[in-house]
């Protein structure tokens, strides 16, 4: 059965959606099999993918609102070489809908459950704010990957995050925890970019993932070619390091197991 990871952070452009879809095709690239589920109405993990999102007939939508299964959602993007659960704008129209059905924080982890025996991985990519789709994602999931760029102000908003955590633990979700937090962004000319990642390690000691994502250029234009870092330079630093992130995901995962 996969080890659903809902990567998920309320603050914007900390490199949620870069990890969604890096990882998903360094996890892919070690011979883990991998979904990768879009669960943000910009649209941009499926983009990210390879994947045109504006000409789809099947989205996490039409999957949340029950008018199709997760099978029939998912694709398999060859950019990535792992399948995908597209989204775009249409997923504001499901958060809206949601909010009046009961078991409406429920939808994904019910709809994820007919196909995660096919993964070893599933990986959510949620949008950048604690709503409806966050909490269905959490619900759904085993842990929650937390991005952390290395600049000022990281820890703002990480307290709210994990308070949702908490909660949701405590009322949907008693298995959900913190599958581990990633320092993004990390520049080693800067000076600050040092005094964050050494701070945020001290804080977070027991979850913090060894690898820390560098600041790349390679890294942040790869979406614009719509493939992962991998596909785009796969000697570049970024995509280095998501290899060497994947293989601390794949060892946690062995221990847990173990």
């Amino acid at each position: 059965m996969a080890r659903i990871i809902a990567v998920s952070n309320q603050k914007g452009g900390v490199g949620k959606t870069t990890t969604a879809v890096n990882l998903g095709a360094s996890l892919a690239a070690g011979d883990q099999k991998v979904l990768v589920v879009d669960l943000d109405p910009q649209g941009n993990a499926t983009t990210g993918s390879g994947i045109d999102k504006n000409n789809l007939e099947r989205t996490s939508c039409e999957v949340l609102l029950a008018e199709c299964s997760a099978a029939d959602a998912i694709v398999h993007s060859e950019a990535g070489e792992y399948d995908l659960m597209p989204a775009n704008a249409d997923l504001t129209a499901a958060e809206v809908r949601l909010m009046q059905e009961l078991g409406r924080e429920t939808k994904l982890r019910t709809a994820l459950e007919s196909v995660q025996d096919n993964y070893d991985f599933v990986l959510i990519d949620c949008p950048p704010t604690i709503n409806m789709l966050t909490l269905n994602a959490m619900t759904a999931a085993d842990g929650v990957l937390i991005p952390v760029q290395c600049e000022f102000y990281a820890l703002e908003g990480l307290s709210s995050l994990l308070e949702t955590i908490r909660q949701v633990r405590n009322s949907v979700n008693n298995k959900l925890g913190i599958e581990g937090l990633l320092r993004t962004m990390y520049d080693r000319r800067n000076r600050l970019s040092t005094e964050v990642s050494t701070q945020l390690a001290q804080h977070f000691a027991d979850t913090i993932y060894s690898t820390i994502i560098p600041r790349n250029v390679r890294l942040a234009e790869a979406p614009s070619f719509g493939v992962p870092a991998l596909k785009h330079d796969a000697k570049s630093p970024g995509a280095m390091a998501y290899l060497a992130l994947a293989s601390e995901v794949i060892q946690r995962q062995q221990v847990a197991a173990a």
